[in-house]
């Protein structure tokens, strides 16, 4: 009875293996599948994990509660080098692009720029000074339509996903920063050649010098191809944290927050997720009207404040020159 049953959970693993396999060609990388057998509590947990996306409510978006200071992360490389990017582009549920990321790129190179300057992640960054990408032929991920460039919007936003998941080694946990489907999306003017998708997650700051939540930004922009009109080029895929200003998060700060996301609460419902995002660009504006109102009366209060204090001054000078 015993060997059945095992031989029953292990054909059931298999499925789900396959069933990961289907949706994210990169867990068939032999060093994810050891990872999520080992790790992650097998293939059925890393779907269960992975495949619902986060969900903003604009109070707690945590399913548990969260303990995590700067404190607790005093040995800030070792925590990001505990990091594994599993990352996957789909379109019409054909693979496009995959790829698998240790770390944090160029954080080791440069330590001290990551920990002060604003966090970014590139895996795909190469016409931005070339003006002509086709000069990169396959090199660059392809995405075939059909139709002219007009009919392009639709077919990216309707068919486009993409999955952007992070696994921490050390924990055994791994989340989806991703929305799956594009938030927003626009095309860049003047050249109308760009369309740039946007994806991604709203996660707390913890106070980590920002506002309460911060948008993790994935970015996905592609070029229409000179060579047959049919058909994007990927030429940017990448990944940053805002707050809710606008100001970009630094690495140090952008760590804690990464840390944080696996307890973030989450939902297969993409209605859901396109509503609270809404509902968070709502609150970002309003934040953002009452900084600039408070600003405002600040600098007010400044400029009464001079001319008071000039007033006085030459007010004194004048009694002064009578006396």
């Amino acid at each position: 009875m015993a060997s059945s049953h095992f031989r029953s959970i292990a054909k059931e693993e298999n499925l789900w293996e396959e069933k990961c396999c289907s949706v994210w060609p990169s867990t068939r990388n032999t060093d994810i599948k050891e990872l999520i057998s080992s790790s992650l509590g097998g293939f059925k947990k890393f779907y269960t994990d992975c495949f619902p996306a986060i969900v903003y409510d604009g109070e707690s978006i945590h399913r548990e509660p969260m303990n995590l200071s700067l404190k607790s992360l005093e040995d800030q490389s070792a925590v990001y080098s505990d990091f594994v990017w599993v990352v996957d582009v789909v379109y019409k549920n054909k693979f496009i692009y995959s790829k698998v990321v240790s770390g944090i790129l160029s954080a080791d190179d440069f330590p001290g720029l990551f920990y002060c300057c604003s966090f970014r992640m590139e895996l795909i960054n190469l016409c931005d000074v070339l003006e002509d990408c086709n000069s990169y032929g396959d090199g660059l991920p392809t995405i075939s339509l059909q139709g002219k460039n007009p009919k392009f919007w639709g077919q990216l936003m309707d068919n486009v996903r993409l999955s952007w998941i992070l696994i921490n080694q050390r924990t055994g946990q791994a989340i989806n920063l991703s929305s799956w489907k594009p938030l927003v999306g626009r095309m860049e003017w003047p050249s109308q050649k760009d369309f740039v998708l946007i994806f991604g997650s709203i996660l707390p700051s913890h106070n980590m010098g920002s506002p309460k939540f911060v948008q993790c930004g994935l970015f996905m922009k592609c070029r229409v191809s000179d060579m047959d009109h049919t058909s994007l080029k990927i030429t940017e895929l990448s990944m940053e944290l805002e707050d809710m200003m606008g100001v970009r998060v630094n690495g140090m700060n952008s760590v804690v927050i990464l840390e944080s996301a696996f307890g973030c609460r989450r939902s297969k419902d993409h209605n859901q997720i396109l509503q609270s995002y809404q509902k968070y660009l709502v609150e970002k504006i309003k934040l953002r009207e009452v900084k600039m109102s408070t600003g405002g009366c600040v600098d007010c209060v400044w400029i009464v404040s001079v001319i008071v204090a000039l007033a006085s001054f030459f007010s004194f000078i004048k009694s002064c020159v009578f006396f």
